[in-house]
């Protein structure tokens, strides 16, 4: 087994120890950072992401693994060039207004990383002008919203109304997601698309990016 394939091998189980001694090894061999996140860190998650999907991982187990593949990126990242990190795409991630659950979101953020998403978490709570705020100061490509609650649905479309008011809306697209919501709500009030669950995000998010 390969070195690179070491540390994926140590990034599915989950095991943060392993990835950050072999995430050194590779580092101190001279191996170039950028495939080190590539073949190795992502890689992993690569492995993960379609076991969860298929109901063979379960959100604990994901987040493990996404902490784990946390503690290599550690290492990585100061030594990442400019140049490697400037096709990095920001993504703007919040629980709405009035909710403040944050599980979902938190395993949302964690996949999206590790699909090499640059990922501003707003935390709970957001307001409508605090998204607005954060678009303003960030420039992400795509923003998330989420919700858990039925009551707190229409702080989504509010937020969406808000950034078209600001003149902020053709900047962005806007994915939304959580467990009372569904695809016709999400076109309902303007978003770009309705997430099933964390890896439908990053994979929506990216095909976004690539466009």
């Amino acid at each position: 087994m390969s070195d690179f394939k070491k540390v994926a091998a140590a990034v599915f189980e989950g095991d943060p120890e392993s990835v950050q001694s072999l995430t050194q090894q590779l580092i101190d061999s001279g191996a170039a950072p950028l495939d080190i996140v590539n073949n190795g860190l992502l890689a992993g998650m690569d492995i993960v992401a379609p076991k969860f999907k298929a109901g063979e991982m379960f959100i604990p187990e994901v987040m493990m693994s996404a902490k784990a593949l946390a503690e290599g990126m550690k290492l990585v990242k100061p030594l990442l060039s400019t140049d490697d990190s400037a096709g990095v795409a920001t993504f703007l991630m919040g629980t709405v207004k009035g909710d403040l659950h944050d599980i979902g979101k938190n395993l949302v953020v964690m996949i999206l990383e590790s699909g090499g998403f640059n990922v501003v978490d707003l935390g709970i709570d957001v307001s409508p002008e605090k998204f607005v705020d954060a678009i303003k100061e960030h420039r992400p490509k795509i923003v998330g919203m989420c919700a858990l609650l039925t009551t707190t649905m229409m702080a989504m479309k509010e937020t969406i109304e808000l950034i078209t008011e600001a003149g902020l809306r053709d900047n962005v697209k806007i994915l939304v997601g959580g467990a009372p919501l569904y695809p016709e709500f999400a076109e309902k009030i303007g978003a770009d698309g309705y997430c099933v669950d964390a890896v439908a995000c990053k994979e929506m998010a990216a095909a976004m990016v690539a466009n």
